[in-house]
């Protein structure tokens, strides 16, 4: 059989955040990967001032929180379900 490549059996952690582009999010994953996302599918993360974006940690790798925001971020939230994104490889 031959050697499945990607990201097969890694799982996803968030090393850190950044936001450097006007309107989006950059998570930073431990694996080397990043994701972009867009700040419109996070109202309650774009409606924070760049100051209170920069009060954040991750919890368990897994979890982003914001100290000025009532809301808690999953990974998948940012991935999408896992049963939407996860492949099957027979």
């Amino acid at each position: 059989m031959k050697n499945k490549e990607g990201v097969i059996g890694i799982a996803p952690a968030i090393d850190k955040i950044t936001f450097q582009h006007k309107g989006k999010m950059n998570i930073y994953l431990e694996d080397g990967r990043i994701l972009i996302v867009p700040l419109a599918l996070f109202p309650s993360i774009k409606k924070l001032s760049e100051s209170q974006r920069k009060k954040w940690h991750i919890s368990d790798g897994q979890i982003i929180i914001f100290a000025d925001c009532d809301e808690v971020f999953h990974l998948e939230q940012f991935l999408g379900s896992e049963v939407d994104y996860k492949y099957s490889f027979a």
